[in-house]
């Protein structure tokens, strides 16, 4: 894989409270991706509440003093944050992990190209994620909008907050994929009977 992505511009959350360890993986992910460093489980959680567009793809250890890696990833999940979850963690996996909601599982010590490929795989799934839910969307935003007169639009609250949706989904989708330009214009190009 070497230094080659498939997707471009992913913003990646490192947590590890081993300092050295998390700056290392930084250093790997230097000139991918943008990347935030937590050292801490609390950290990481105020960093994904804070941000107004979460980390594509969040690099969490699970053995951390505190808020352990476990916790991290299901406040992640019960936030319904969307963003990708790469366990990173010398921790052997047992039958435990069955029913832990993480998207990707790599044992430590991990090569650089190791980790940038599933960086690179986590943000694709998440880009497409993301490209189908803009699809829904727009698709009933462009019901709902030729229902609608003009001022009826103007103040529909559901209607702005699906807007709202749709701009944060394509930004995103935007900042992941080359071809999302060409992706979503083929799709808002499709002829709609009635609207």
């Amino acid at each position: 894989m070497g230094d080659t992505m498939h997707v471009t511009g992913p913003q990646v959350l490192v947590v590890d409270d081993e300092r050295k360890v998390a700056d290392a993986y930084a250093l790997r992910l230097e000139g991918v991706a943008e990347v935030t460093i937590a050292y801490s489980g609390q950290e990481a959680l105020d960093i994904v509440d804070e941000e107004g567009i979460p980390p594509d793809v969040v690099l969490l250890d699970r053995h951390m003093p505190g808020l352990s890696g476990d916790d991290v990833l299901d406040e992640i999940r019960n936030r319904e944050v969307q963003t990708r979850v790469i366990m990173v963690t010398a921790i052997d996996p047992d039958l435990g992990i069955l029913e832990m909601p993480f998207d990707d599982y790599l044992s430590k010590p991990v090569e650089r190209e190791d980790l940038r490929a599933a960086v690179d795989q986590q943000c694709q799934v998440l880009a497409y994620e993301l490209l189908g839910e803009y699809f829904r969307l727009e698709s009933t935003r462009a019901v709902l909008a030729s229902e609608l007169t003009s001022e009826e639009a103007e103040n529909h609250d559901e209607l702005a907050e699906m807007e709202a949706r749709l701009s944060r989904a394509e930004t995103r989708v935007k900042g992941l994929l080359p071809e999302a330009e060409e992706l979503l214009s083929a799709f808002t190009g499709i002829e709609r009977v009635g609207y």
